[in-house]
C-alpha cells in the first residue's frame, strides 16, 4: 500500500512537475515558480538546486528504469560541468544567473558535499567516469581546502578564502560550523563511498562520525545542536526537530556501508534515542513540528521535516519492530502529506510549509534555490528501495 502511494507520487506529481521546469534554451532547470505558480524564467539558478535535481533524476533513473529520468539528469550533469564550476579556482558557484554567468561566487563546503552526491549518483545511473572523476576531485578539493585540524569549515569566497558563513546561519547568530553542513559533507562522501569504495572516503567518513558522536551530539539532551563556533561551542538553545529525524536514517544509512559493526551499533543507538526524542516532543497532531528555539516550539509544518519524518520514523521502527508507535507515526505524517502538504491545484508539487492549522503560507515560493525534489523525491525513492 504505501509503495504503491510512493510509486504514484513519484510518477504522477514529482517526476512530471520537476521535467516541466527543464530550461532548454539556457541549461539547466528553471530556478523559481512563485506561490500563484508564476514562472520566473529569468531567475537566478542555484547550484545546489540543479544538484540535488541531477541527483534526484539520477536514482529515478537507476531505481525506476527510465529512459526520459537519464536525459534529465544528463541535462542537469551538462549544466554543473558546463556552468556551475569554476574552471580557474575550482569547486561550485553558489548561483549563476539564468543563462549560466556567476551570480553569487561564494564557495560553501556544502555546496561541493551536494554536487559530489549528485555526481555519485549520476556514475551510478549513467556509468560515466568523466562524473566519477569530478567526484573524486571534489573530495579532495574538500579535504585540502575546507578543513582544518577540527573538522570542516564552511564558508569560503571564490578562491577559497574563509568568508562569513551566512549562508548556513539561521536564528540570529553567525556559525563557524554547522550540524547541517557536516551531516551533508558525510552524506555526500556515504554517496561516494557507494559508488567507488574509495578507503580515503572511508576513513573520511569514520573522522565525521567520531565528531557527531563526541561534538554534534549533545546525551543529555538527546538531540543534535545546531550552530557552533570554532571550538564545537554550542551558539544557542536549538532543537532543530527536522535535522534530528533526517540524521536518525540518513547517518545510520551511510554508517551500514563502511562494514563496521562495532561502530554501526554505537552510531545506531544514537540515532534511535534522537528518532525516539523527536516521537516524544515533536510529533503532534500527526506531524512533525518545525523546531524548538529556547524552550518555544516552532509549530508550523515544513515540507522537507515531514518528509525527512516519514523515513526516520519507518527507519526507527525496522530497528525496533516492538515499538508500533514508530509506525503508527510514520503512517499518520505520510497521510498528512497527502491531505494538507501535496498542492491540489495542477501544475505544482507540494506547499513548502502550512501552519499548525493546515494554511499555506502564500509568503514561500514552491520552487526556489532550496526548494526542490530531494526530500520529497527521496521519500519516494526510499520506501521504493527498502520495500516499506
Amino acid at each position: 500500500m504505501l509503495q504503491e502511494e510512493a510509486r504514484r507520487m513519484l510518477e504522477e506529481r514529482l517526476i512530471p512537475f520537476w521535467l516541466s521546469l527543464r530550461d532548454d534554451t539556457h541549461g539547466g532547470f528553471y530556478g523559481y515558480l512563485d506561490f500563484d505558480l508564476r514562472l520566473d524564467r529569468r531567475a537566478e539558478k542555484g547550484c545546489i538546486l540543479n544538484n540535488r535535481i541531477l541527483w534526484f533524476f539520477s536514482r529515478c533513473a537507476s531505481q525506476l528504469g527510465r529512459a526520459d529520468c537519464l536525459a534529465a539528469a544528463e541535462h542537469a550533469y551538462r549544466f554543473l560541468t558546463g556552468r556551475c564550476i569554476d574552471q580557474i579556482n575550482g569547486g561550485l558557484f553558489w548561483s549563476v544567473t539564468y543563462d549560466g554567468v556567476p551570480l553569487d561566487t561564494t564557495k560553501h563546503t556544502y555546496n561541493q558535499a551536494f554536487a559530489i552526491y549528485a555526481l555519485a549518483a549520476y556514475y551510478e545511473a549513467s556509468g560515466d567516469e568523466r562524473a566519477l572523476a569530478l567526484a573524486r576531485g571534489l573530495f579532495y578539493l574538500i579535504e585540502t581546502r575546507c578543513r582544518d585540524t577540527g573538522g570542516y569549515l564552511e564558508a569560503f569566497d571564490q578562491r577559497f578564502h574563509p568568508a562569513e558563513n551566512e549562508k548556513l546561519s539561521e536564528n540570529g547568530v553567525l556559525a563557524q560550523r554547522t550540524m547541517n553542513t557536516l551531516l551533508h559533507v558525510f552524506e555526500g562522501y556515504a554517496g561516494l563511498y557507494q559508488a567507488c569504495g574509495d578507503a580515503q572516503v572511508k576513513r573520511a567518513m569514520v573522522e565525521i562520525l567520531t565528531i557527531y558522536r563526541k561534538k554534534i551530539y549533545n546525551p543529555a539532551l538527546r538531540r543534535q545542536e545546531v550552530f557552533f563556533d570554532r571550538d564545537y561551542h554550542p551558539l544557542i538553545d536549538l532543537h532543530s526537530y527536522g535535522h534530528d529525524i533526517e540524521s536518525s536514517w540518513l547517518i545510520d544509512w551511510g554508517c551500514s556501508l563502511l562494514g563496521e559493526p562495532e561502530l554501526e551499533r554505537e552510531i545506531g543507538a544514537i540515532d534511535q534515542e534522537m528518532a525516539h526524542e523527536i516521537l516524544r516532543r515533536a510529533y503532534a497532531n500527526g506531524s512533525v513540528m518545525n523546531e524548538r528555539e529556547r524552550g518555544v516550539d516552532n509549530t508550523t509544518r515544513v515540507w522537507w521535516v515531514q518528509a525527512e519524518a516519514v523515513l526516520g520514523f519507518l527507519n526507527a521502527w525496522e530497528k525496533e519492530p516492538d515499538c508500533g508507535a514508530f509506525r503508527e507515526a510514520a503512517g499518520t505524517v505520510w497521510r498528512y502529506i497527502n491531505t494538507t502538504l501535496v498542492d491540489p491545484r495542477p501544475g505544482s508539487e507540494w506547499y513548502w510549509e502550512v501552519d499548525e492549522h493546515g494554511v499555506p503560507s502564500s509568503r514561500k515560493p514552491i520552487v526556489e534555490p532550496w526548494k526542490c525534489p530531494y526530500h520529497n523525491g527521496r521519500l519516494c525513492l526510499e520506501i521504493l528501495r527498502r520495500k516499506f
